[in-house]
């Protein structure tokens, strides 16, 4: 998919756009065909948004983009040399990631209520800095940033090169992940009885399992 619409945003240059038109087009669609689509990110986003709404899933969205941004700064400023030249590296961040998802799908899965009954506490997302630490070991993550550098920079960018396409990543990242979020908030009313949002919650911890065997392999 994501290929399909940088593909369709460089066709655009036959038809009279200059070659930095084309370029920022493309980064954009990479940017939001890899940022909306399902990840370990988006999973924990629609779970929130079921479990506490939209406006309290706010802090994890800008953990996740903050988290993000510092990632992709490191990563073209020279990390991603680092990490493409050690492979042992490589597959520690895929299993330190892959024990953090079980974490996250651990608490997806004992995620209270919307409105905890007398004594119980209410069902919390993750917070914001935890949000932006796990942005370090999700695969999902690396494999965009590098792609995007990889692809849409030199390779050796100036540090004004490296923070106008972080920058760029970044805000249109937000809309997109933001949705999820937004959705996961429409379906309250829905899943407002006990047994269906265990069943819900249920079902996205096993999905963020499922998110990362793809990555591990």
């Amino acid at each position: 998919m994501v290929l399909c619409l940088a593909r369709l945003a460089q066709d655009r240059h036959s038809h009279g756009m200059n070659a930095a038109e084309t370029l920022w087009l493309s980064m954009a669609a990479y940017a939001v065909g890899t940022s909306i689509t399902p990840g370990p990110n988006n999973t924990m986003l629609l779970t929130s948004g079921v479990n506490v709404g939209f406006r309290a899933t706010l802090p994890l969205v800008l953990g996740i983009n903050l988290g993000g941004l510092v990632l992709w700064l490191a990563v073209g400023l020279g990390l991603g040399q680092l990490f493409l030249g050690w492979p042992g590296l490589q597959l520690i961040l895929r299993w330190a990631g892959g024990a953090y998802v079980l974490y996250l799908a651990w608490r997806t899965w004992t995620a209270g209520t919307a409105q905890p009954r007398h004594g119980e506490a209410a069902a919390r997302p993750l917070g914001p800095w935890a949000a932006a630490a796990f942005q370090w070991v999700n695969p999902k993550v690396w494999f965009m940033v590098l792609g995007y550098f990889g692809t849409f920079l030199p390779e050796q960018p100036e540090p004004a090169e490296v923070l106008m396409a972080s920058v760029y990543f970044t805000v249109l990242n937000l809309p997109c992940i933001s949705l999820w979020a937004f959705a996961g908030s429409r379906l309250q009313a829905y899943l407002g009885q006990p047994l269906r949002r265990r069943v819900f919650n249920g079902a996205m911890a096993l999905l963020l399992i499922a998110s990362m065997l793809p990555m591990l392999g």
